[in-house]
């Protein structure tokens, strides 16, 4: 018989409350008029959302945004210390949707705030394009091709069914699932980074369904190894998903899907926890969250409110998850009476045809009467905005100051002379990983601390270690180890490092880097860079400010991590990236040899994408006799495509590209020598950048890499045939073309030249397969 007793928790730092014990402190009280008025404004909020359901069209999350709409009406109107004038503010504290799904609830919140500043302290407004206005509703979930008339009439933004950086105050994009609590936290990670001793908070709102997501007790891992008590989790605990009305264990026992609560869950992660029994009540929210304010032990802290979805609206729990009441229904009608009796007007009744226009015309005057109500009650709004302009008033007293990096640094290295660490002798023989690694460090240590990064307990195999080399050792901590550039990923959590990282990134202040094999970074960071990649999109968009870079570092690329076999040996990594975000918005990177890496780094940095993705390889790689090859200068790598090799014949007798420094280091030792004892003139390119040349004009792409010789050639790869396509212009290049899943298989383990030469990709079987293709060539069979 096992005595259960014998089981204990470890003796934990981290802090429990029930925000009833705190209010008999009598320290964090509301005041009855301030509660009054918070519960005046709701009414409206939660009109606002029942409206945007109702128009927008029969789309959105009605549920939980009024669920949580209490929630962030207390930190926006109360505790939260930021300048409604400046959205962009970095010293100011910050409110991220990471379920992204409470968007309706966002913009509902968003621009009955600037509503209430517009009629009674317009002085407090930014300019136009960072307000969101209540003609902005109109664009809610509707595209700019739609067309309607007032949409176009009062330039309303286009709001996204999920955030995004369009909408002012929002600093990054969520939706998916677990991200955005990960990217919510790399705000504060990068907060606590640049403003120490003072620090922002970042609160972050949460769904209990999103901690469902495995990458989320990833991120809460992070957040408490990093002391990250800034962070501040608040949890609209409603028990109701798409299909389930008890998410998580409670009470009564365990749910359909944990077997935790979730106090269990951020308490177990070394979070504060608060509870909040009731999650309407003002009076207990402002406490628990004024309370949180002033926890500085070194841990983040979550307060769990419980919560009904749907609460009021008429339809309630999982019903209200993401659909509500029908357009113009009397269920709609029903949910606005208490809007109309609190504030004695009477809402219109949509009348007409269901054309776009109608329907837009009755959804604007349904707008205007939130405008007549918010203008005619000024005992209430005005105390709100009162309530706002204080939050600037708390910020301006707090004097944050930074001390962060010189971020703009990073991307202007391309003034920078290559450094002689990176400049390697013919010959030699050095990692990608270690060489990509350091150039990057080198980078991090000339701008002052620049680079955050993260690995999946990889740090020394992945190279990525040697970014966080010239500062302090050891893992990062807020408190005792704040100069340190290195951050405990939690252990082997690629997607909660690169959640959490790009977080960072999106900041502004630094970078942030995730690392680990290409075999996970591409395929388990891949929904956060595509986040990432949308959210930097919006930001540019709406403040005319470049992108921030979200490094995505592969340390063990392609067939030479042989021995790892074929779940790690990964070709297929480059495709998931190569081409599969709009253009400019990631760029890839291959260097054949060390002398590639610092002229790709400057030249990606400098065109600041949204995510720099090199791929590098675990071994040592020769540096290449470029003299006596006749290739181009390792300058040249920055063009994207460089020549090893040009033929004096103005037809060549083939052409051969490559890509990877495993097929390339092969050709160029031990291949191209033979072909050259043969007589056989080439014109051979190396592929190290695809953006890089395609962000070059058609012009000098021509110059560097002529289109006749597309017609003819054949490509050397170490990844799959699909990322070589574009440079194949014939309908046999392809048929010729040596890559790793030639013999329709997955390679075995073992020594990389013994996994080359299963592939057929070692000095013989790419010898051979290239004389067959100048042998077809010379015959006339080439298509």
């Amino acid at each position: 018989m096992i005595n259960s007793s014998e089981f204990k928790l470890s003796e934990k730092t981290n802090l429990y409350y029930k925000a009833e014990d705190i209010l008999k402190d009598g320290s964090y009280k509301l005041k009855e008029e301030e509660k009054t008025l918070l519960e005046k404004t709701d009414i409206v909020y939660r009109a606002l959302c029942a409206i945007l359901y109702n128009f927008a069209p029969l789309s959105g999350h009605p549920g939980g945004s009024i669920s949580s709409g209490r929630i962030a009406a207390s930190l926006a109107y109360k505790v939260m210390d930021y300048d409604f004038k400046d959205p962009d503010l970095k010293e100011a504290d910050s409110l991220s949707y990471a379920a992204g799904h409470k968007a309706l609830g966002l913009y509902a919140m968003s621009a009955l705030r600037n509503e209430i500043v517009r009629t009674y302290l317009p002085d407090l407004l930014a300019a136009e394009n960072r307000q969101l206005r209540l003609e902005d509703l109109l664009g809610f979930r509707k595209s700019p091709a739609a067309g309607t008339s007032l949409f176009k009439k009062f330039n309303s933004k286009a709001l996204d069914g999920h955030p995004v950086p369009i909408t002012p105050f929002v600093k990054l994009s969520t939706g998916a699932s677990g991200i955005g609590v990960g990217s919510s936290i790399g705000l504060g990670l990068a907060a606590a980074c640049s403003y120490k001793g003072n620090t922002p908070r970042v609160n972050i709102i949460e769904g209990e369904g999103g901690l469902t997501a495995g990458r989320s007790a990833e991120a809460l891992a992070i957040a408490s190894a990093a002391g990250l008590d800034n962070v501040v989790l608040h949890l609209d605990w409603n028990q109701a998903s798409i299909d389930s009305e008890k998410v998580t264990a409670d009470k009564s026992g365990r749910g359909d899907y944990t077997a935790w609560t979730p106090a269990e869950l951020f308490y177990i992660n070394g979070f504060n926890v608060i509870e909040v029994s009731d999650g309407f009540d003002f009076t207990q929210i402002y406490a628990a969250q004024k309370f949180a304010y002033n926890l500085n032990n070194g841990c983040p802290t979550a307060i769990v409110y419980k919560t009904i979805k749907g609460w009021r609206y008429g339809i309630e729990g999982k019903a209200s998850h993401g659909s509500g009441h029908k357009f113009a229904s009397d269920g709609f009608y029903k949910a606005m009476a208490e809007f109309e009796e609190a504030f004695g007007v009477k809402m219109p009744r949509f009348e007409g045809e269901m054309t776009p226009d109608n329907i837009e015309k009755c959804f604007w005057d349904f707008l205007l009467k939130v405008r007549e109500v918010i203008g005619n009650r000024a005992e209430v709004f005005k105390p709100m905005a009162e309530m706002i302009k204080a939050s600037k008033e708390r910020l301006a007293a707090l004097g944050r100051k930074f001390g962060g990096p010189d971020i703009e640094g990073v991307y202007n290295i391309k003034e920078w002379q290559t450094p002689s660490e990176f400049k390697f002798e013919a010959g030699t023989a050095h990692a990608l990983r270690t060489v990509m690694g350091s150039a990057l460090g080198y980078i991090s240590e000339h701008t002052g601390g620049s680079l955050l990064v993260s690995s999946a307990d990889l740090s020394g195999s992945t190279g990525a270690g040697a970014i966080a080399k010239a500062f302090a050792k050891g893992f990062y901590n807020k408190y005792k180890n704040p100069d340190c550039k290195y951050i405990a990923g939690g252990g082997i959590c690629e997607d909660g490092i690169s959640s959490v990282m790009s977080g960072v990134s999106a900041y502004g202040t630094h970078i942030g880097v995730a690392a680990s094999y290409a075999a996970f970074t591409s395929a388990m960071m891949h929904t956060q860079a595509r986040l990432h990649a949308i959210g930097q999109q919006c930001w540019k968009e709406a403040t005319g400010e470049p992108e921030r870079t979200f490094v995505i570092f592969t340390g063990h690329a392609g067939l030479q991590t042989g021995e790892d076999g074929p779940t790690h040996a990964d070709p297929q990594a480059l495709q998931l990236i190569m081409e599969d975000f709009p253009k400019g918005a990631a760029i890839t990177l291959t260097p054949l040899d060390g002398n590639d890496v610092w002229p790709l780094l400057s030249a990606a940095l400098a065109k600041r994408p949204a995510v720099l993705y090199p791929v590098v390889s675990r071994p040592n790689v020769k540096v290449l006799d470029r003299a006596a090859l006749g290739a181009d200068s390792p300058e040249a790598a920055a063009k994207g495509v460089y020549r090893i090799c040009r033929s004096a014949k103005a037809d060549p007798d083939g052409v051969i590209v490559l890509q990877g420094p495993g097929v390339g280091e092969i050709f160029c030792s031990s291949v191209l020598p033979e072909l050259k004892k043969k007589g056989l003139e080439l014109n051979v390119y190396y592929v190290a950048s695809r953006e890089l040349f395609m962000a070059l004009d058609e012009r000098e792409r021509e110059e560097i890499f002529p289109y006749k010789d597309m017609r003819k050639a054949i490509a050397v790869t170490d990844f799959t045939l699909p990322t070589m396509y574009c440079w194949l212009k014939s309908k046999d290049g392809a048929r010729f073309s040596l890559y790793p899943f030639m013999q329709g298989k997955y390679m075995t383990s073992g020594k990389a030249e013994d996994v080359y030469k299963e592939a057929h990709l070692d000095a013989k079987g790419q010898l051979e397969k290239i004389e067959a293709y100048i042998e077809a060539l010379k015959a006339g069979k080439w298509e």
